[in-house]
């Protein structure tokens, strides 16, 4: 077997958000390394693809600009953030109604109080619920009695209507999770992210934040398309047969990926399944940059926006994208069959014209997160260090998150920084 021994003191294994976090850290420091990429560009689950002009984010995902860690490494000025009007539209008994964010629309969220969503009351809930997330600091909201989220919703005394109508489209479809099994920490922390920030979308797509990760790491660092199979102390054998070897090897790769190399991490494998799909149109079902909500239960859909009411950059001048989310539907039906119960149900709501829309592509993810049921953050960060030499990160190691995957790949560099000064 051929080996080839690197001059980089670190082999970083992915190049995901953790992993070029891990590889700025290190470039701060002067300790040098090169990333292995399986796939032919750095993002990992964060990538576009550009498909008939369109820019298709693979999965919807958005960015919360109040995330801390994203100041440390990103200009956000250069992503050109779009922002989501704060709030959400809910479809249910056959129309839609309006949920405003009262602490940035004070005049809509008067309207939105008499709505058949929740109650008056529960628009208190949810300023309590807010009130509750902001208070003392991340550390602390993390060290609250962990259950799970619908058990903290029910312990609120949110109504059985907003739980349903509102608050499980909303959240489910950021925890990928319908049944709200996930940890209450991560809602306080979602809650808290979304209170002091907005949900956005970089103007020219999610890839848009792991290339200017990368966009300072020299190129000879980073070598894409290259597999890795196997993994042991001070070594790495490649899907060519290849051994590489370097003194400290980082492993910046999804749960699964990282049990399967390294049984010893004991990353969680269990995932949150998603379906997206895209389809293109002539004009939007509505205008305003809002997410709409499944509140009826019924049908496939979870949620749905229009990314280019957000950016018009999505999309070829003068058309719109659609995306439709499902949940929990990638062992299920087919795609074929899914598609077309989300359109018969798109034409329920927006009438004919979701007839003509044309349908761009389906992307069906089986392990879109880390499953962060109850007690998932009983530990809400789990060690990076696995043996000698040997580092983990991903989102797997702190929570479920575009800012939990980064904070892990600083910490796997922080670990290593520590034990070369030792």
């Amino acid at each position: 077997m051929p080996v080839e021994q690197l001059k980089q003191d670190v082999i970083i294994i992915g190049a995901g958000l953790a992993g070029l976090c891990c590889a700025r850290q290190l470039q701060t420091h002067g300790i040098s390394f090169v990333i292995l990429e399986a796939a032919d560009a750095v993002g990992g689950r964060v990538r576009t693809d550009v498909v008939d002009g369109f820019r298709l984010d693979r999965g919807f995902q958005v960015l919360l600009s109040s995330y801390p860690e994203l100041r440390r490494w990103l200009n956000l000025d250069e992503l050109q953030l779009q922002a989501f009007v704060s709030g959400a539209r809910v479809r249910y008994g056959g129309r839609f109604y309006e949920l405003a964010d009262p602490w940035r629309r004070p005049w809509m969220a008067v309207t939105s109080l008499f709505t058949h969503i929740g109650s008056v009351l529960d628009k208190l809930r949810v300023a309590k619920l807010r009130s509750q997330s902001l208070a003392g600091s991340y550390a602390d909201r993390m060290r609250d009695p962990e259950r799970t989220t619908l058990e903290h919703l029910e312990q609120l005394k949110f109504s059985s209507q907003m739980i349903d109508r509102f608050l499980r489209p909303f959240l489910g479809g950021i925890f990928l999770d319908a049944d709200l099994n996930t940890s209450s920490r991560m809602l306080n922390f979602v809650f808290r992210m979304f209170s002091i920030g907005r949900a956005c979308l970089p103007a020219q797509g999610m890839q848009a934040i792991p290339e200017q990760l990368a966009s300072v790491i020299p190129k000879q660092r980073l070598r894409l398309n290259e597999s890795v199979v196997a993994i042991s102390p001070g070594a790495v054998t490649l899907g060519s047969g290849q051994q590489v070897t370097a003194p400290r090897i980082v492993l910046a790769v999804d749960g699964p990926s990282a049990q399967r190399l390294l049984p010893a991490s004991q990353a969680n494998t269990r995932g949150r399944s998603v379906r997206c799909f895209y389809y293109s149109a002539s004009h939007p079902p509505f205008r305003e940059p809002i997410l709409v909500l499944n509140g009826d239960g019924q049908g496939p859909i979870n949620n749905l926006c229009v990314p280019t009411n957000v950016s018009s950059d999505y999309a070829p001048f003068g058309a719109s994208l659609i995306s439709v989310t499902v949940l929990d539907t990638c062992s299920g039906a087919s795609i074929e069959v899914t598609e077309q119960q989300v359109r018969n149900q798109l034409k329920d709501w927006y009438g004919a014209q979701a007839e003509t829309w044309r349908h761009l592509r389906t992307y069906s993810i089986a392990y879109a997160l880390p499953d962060q049921t109850c007690p998932a953050l009983d530990q809400p960060q789990r060690p990076v260090r696995c043996g000698e030499g040997i580092y983990v990160c991903g989102d797997h190691r702190d929570n479920a998150s575009i800012e939990g995957a980064m904070v892990s790949g600083r910490r796997a560099a922080e670990a290593i920084i520590e034990d070369l000064s030792i």
